[in-house]
């Protein structure tokens, strides 16, 4: 555990401990709401993949929603939403405006509180990412969202159990406090057994209670009750015990997991193993036979080009990167993809609308070429 300084800084150490109890959990599921999108200009992405959609409810999946001042200058305050599982019901012509549109979706609505702020600006700008319909820029925008502003039922908190914890000084003089403590925010570091470290997650400290450890000896156990939301799914559990042993060397290891469970891995592969700078040349292997999502093809490029366990990229804007240099393979180099006809199959329903309607797929092996690989399918 180290405190949380952010901008990438270590931070200070506040104890090691040998186990953690509690730390996944899946989230209840929200409830569904219905909003709608007033004033929607026609040539945002967002509307043209909505009006030239074959399908009769157009899924549009996970995005965020922001609401920033419409000038920057002008300073306030700016709210954030992550809205999942987004499905469009219906769309109708902006009234007294031609040139934008109405559109009503039905989607979860989960406030991110820690970055935004309880007031809007004064002039508000309402702005909507989707990765489904990629870009750099928004996906769309709009005047105001009906139903967005309504208050939501808070959850109950599930407390996390650190088990076995050598306590440095800081979280002594926290321990010494009344309850409750306001304690500053750490981080959780997971280290594998060879003393790597995996992955971090942010935990807070507002009110913790200590006790002698169910281990023995000197050890403490800590019982953090209000940790925060920011908790690893129960997906990651067996993902994160395959990775404890170190970085996987095993290929395809990542296909026995769901989309959550790969999604865990895909995470996980930053801390892969080190490429040289720019090494380029060569002919590559892509073994396509369990490339039947997204993270999936991803999971399997990286394996193909660096191999089990490594990181190329957590999506096709990381690929292009990764494809221009830095430690990672790059053009020019020949991939052989096995079994093509898999990914193609279950990537043709993710079209990609900014693309001229290609599929996640299509987008792919498009980039690849165009950054100088040569792609062979088969």
């Amino acid at each position: 555990m180290r405190e949380d300084l952010g901008g990438g800084e270590e931070g200070v150490l506040w104890g090691r401990c040998a186990e953690v109890e509690g730390l996944f959990m899946d989230p209840p599921p929200l409830p569904r709401e219905v909003l709608t999108l007033r004033g929607c200009p026609r040539e945002s992405l967002l509307v043209q993949a909505v009006a030239y959609s074959a399908q009769p409810m157009r899924l549009l999946g996970d995005g965020m929603l922001s609401i920033e001042p419409v000038d920057p200058s002008t300073g306030g305050p700016a709210r954030y939403w992550d809205l999942e599982d987004m499905a469009v019901l219906a769309q109708w012509p902006t009234p007294g405006d031609p040139g934008c549109v109405d559109i009503v979706v039905g989607t979860s609505v989960r406030e991110d509180g820690y970055w935004g702020s309880k007031r809007l600006p004064s002039s508000p700008r309402f702005d909507l990412w989707f990765p489904s319909i990629r870009g750099g820029s928004p996906s769309g925008s709009c005047r105001s969202i009906d139903g967005l502003l309504t208050p939501r039922p808070q959850w109950p908190t599930q407390p996390v159990h650190l088990i076995g914890c050598e306590p440095a000084e800081p979280l002594l003089a926290l321990l010494c406090r009344p309850l409750p403590q306001e304690g500053d925010p750490i981080t959780l570091w997971r280290l594998d057994r060879q003393g790597r470290t995996m992955t971090g997650y942010r935990l807070d400290l507002d009110t913790v209670e200590a006790r002698p450890s169910v281990l023995g000896g000197a050890l403490i156990d800590v019982t953090v009750t209000d940790p925060g939301d920011d908790r690893p799914a129960l997906a990651a559990r067996p993902v994160w015990e395959i990775w404890s042993e170190g970085v996987p060397t095993r290929p395809n290891q990542w296909a026995q997991f769901d989309a959550a469970g790969r999604s865990e891995w895909l995470g996980l592969t930053g801390v892969g193993p080190y490429v040289p700078e720019g090494f380029s040349g060569g002919t590559y292997h892509l073994d396509g036979q369990h490339v039947t999502d997204r993270t999936g093809l991803l999971l399997a490029l990286g394996e193909a080009l660096l191999g089990p366990g490594a990181h190329y990229g957590r999506d096709l804007d990381d690929v292009e990167d990764c494809l221009c240099g830095g430690p990672s393979v790059v053009p020019p180099f020949t991939l052989v993809w096995h079994h093509a006809d898999i990914a193609r199959r279950a990537l043709a329903g993710h079209v990609l609308h900014h693309c001229g309607g290609l599929s996640y797929f299509e987008v792919t092996v498009n980039i690849l070429r165009k950054k100088g690989v040569t792609v062979v399918l088969q």
